[in-house]
């Protein structure tokens, strides 16, 4: 058996707290570090990788810096927000099979507003692209665009499957107020 990965990609910053040097780095706020760990603890190589310019999301950009991962049917995939959002693109552009995908909140930009997703459709043979299947990981009181995206993603193909979680706003530190993450973790190692 070859050895699991898991590549975690971080969702898109504002420029302001971009720029705080006090800050953590995309790559490492919320549950990623956390997750990050605990895959590692169970033998997973898990990498997060931190996406250039994360407050204005260019395609190719973000794009440049995940090819630098082998990816295949031993790799998970995990995305929070945008970056679920570019997983989704890069599924959709790519024949490439993986052994599972995890969207956290995704946002696929349902208004056009940012260059990543202009002109960019969610293909119908996501599902296929897996060994074991897509899920999305959704709350019940995050943004209204994130809900759209959501609606797109799993209207794209039934089979996605689909947890809704109750007051976890965006998935991040100051909705959830903890790092960890055990319904993430638990969905990425089995």
């Amino acid at each position: 058996m070859n050895m699991l990965k898991a590549i975690i990609i971080h969702g898109m910053s504002d420029k302001k707290s971009h720029y705080v040097s006090a800050a953590d780095s995309q790559s490492n706020r919320h549950w990623i570090p956390w997750l990050q760990q605990q895959l590692i603890a169970n033998d997973i190589l898990a990498q997060t990788p931190e996406m250039p310019i994360p407050y204005e999301p260019n395609y190719e950009r973000w794009l440049s810096v995940f090819k630098q991962f082998e990816v295949d049917e031993d790799t998970t995939l995990v995305g929070h927000s945008c970056g679920g959002g570019f997983l989704v693109r890069w599924l959709t552009e790519n024949n490439v099979k993986v052994r599972k995908v995890i969207l956290v909140a995704p946002w696929i930009d349902p208004a056009h507003t940012v260059e990543m997703f202009t002109d960019f459709c969610v293909g119908n043979d996501l599902v296929t692209k897996t060994v074991k299947g897509i899920i999305v990981f959704n709350s019940d009181n995050d943004d209204a665009s994130i809900h759209e995206s959501v609606k797109i993603i799993r209207g794209a193909n039934k089979e996605i499957k689909y947890r809704e979680f109750h007051n976890y706003g965006h998935f991040v530190l100051k909705h959830m107020e903890t790092r960890e993450f055990p319904e993430l973790l638990e969905e990425a190692i089995i």
